[in-house]
């Protein structure tokens, strides 16, 4: 069972909670579960795993998908107060494809079970309006995503990529291997090693094991235009 506080943030995040009547607010309240997960855990593995409806408490996660070579490309990141329905796919009736989600840094978040989803947004208007305007809000995400792998230069994309997470982390040195750099940005770890020489060679970054130093903003911030 939900806490008052837990329920009053349900209501803050969820804008359709307004909408609600009162029997179908105690049904969320009574149905709602937290759940947690560890650095590296699925949240949703294929279209077969269809939990229901998430909504981020605290942490990180990210969407992705796997080309029939296996190479993985990222959609999207969600954090804190992002709602995660991809792992609510099945009511989705148009997604025939598979996004994954993984936990990127331990996470925490609200889980309301595909059946009672189901149960609200065929009930609930504004249950309907939330999900469209999140699949229009991640179905933009993603287009960016394609135009940045299909018309901009990897350079431009790795600079940009550099400076996305270290504007997540919060720091200029970012603790990140060439292979995870290589499934976010959809390439080979090749390529985004020599790309990192070639940054370092201009002194854009430091390189060590495992982490990358950025140390000049400005020429990365020109490259990434």
């Amino acid at each position: 069972m939900l806490s008052k506080k837990d329920i009053n943030y349900l209501g803050e995040t969820l804008s359709f909670w307004k909408d609600l009547t009162d029997l179908q607010k105690k049904l969320i309240e009574e149905s709602t579960v937290i759940k947690e997960f560890n650095k590296g855990e699925t949240m949703r593995g294929s279209s077969d795993n269809c939990a229901g409806l998430f909504l981020i408490l605290e942490g990180q996660v990210r969407a992705y998908i796997i080309s029939e070579t296996g190479r993985e490309i990222s959609l999207y990141r969600l954090f804190e107060r992002d709602v995660c329905l991809f792992t609510a796919s099945c009511i989705l009736k148009s997604i025939t494809f598979d996004v994954f989600i993984e936990v990127e840094k331990p996470t925490k978040a609200y889980l309301i079970p595909t059946a009672i989803f189901r149960k609200l947004s065929a009930e609930s208007i504004a249950v309907q309006t939330f999900t469209n305007d999140i699949m229009a809000s991640r179905f933009s995400d993603v287009m960016w995503i394609m135009e940045q792998a299909l018309f901009s230069s990897f350079d431009k994309r790795l600079a940009n990529f550099l400076l996305e997470r270290e504007n997540i982390e919060g720091h200029k040195v970012i603790k990140i291997t060439h292979e995870k750099i290589a499934n976010d940005l959809g390439t080979a770890r090749e390529v985004v090693t020599r790309m990192l020489k070639y940054f370092q060679e201009e002194g854009m970054v430091a390189i060590s094991r495992g982490s990358i130093e950025i140390l000049d903003y400005n020429k990365l911030y020109e490259l990434g235009e």
